[in-house]
């Protein structure tokens, strides 16, 4: 094999032209979890209703501690490669920083 047939064949950069259909659903996560495939990272986005408590401190602690759990429902889970991890990382960095500084200006 020649140098030439070794080497890495180069990529060509495309635009993404970013489609999001009409009435594409939004569901709302407080809660995620993260696992590791032998190939693949799942994440897995949840919603967790908090118990309404309307009593006094204690009170409340003794309902927390009766139910001892409550129920996080999956909204959506994605599983990608974990090649695309760090990328994936970097994006949610820059919309943290953008969405604080926006929220420091407001």
């Amino acid at each position: 094999m020649s140098e030439a047939e070794r080497k890495e064949p180069e990529g060509i950069a495309l635009r993404v032209d970013w489609h999001i259909p009409e009435g594409a659903q939004s569901q709302y996560s407080n809660n995620v979890l993260v696992q590791a495939g032998q190939y693949e990272i799942i994440i897995s986005f949840f919603e967790a209703q908090i118990p309404i408590l309307l009593g006094q401190p204690e009170e409340n602690k003794r309902k927390l501690e009766e139910l001892g759990s409550i129920r996080a429902e999956l909204v959506s889970r994605i599983v990608v490669s974990p090649e695309i991890l760090p990328v994936m990382i970097k994006a949610l960095e820059t919309g943290l920083e953008t969405y604080r500084q926006a929220k420091e200006q407001a």
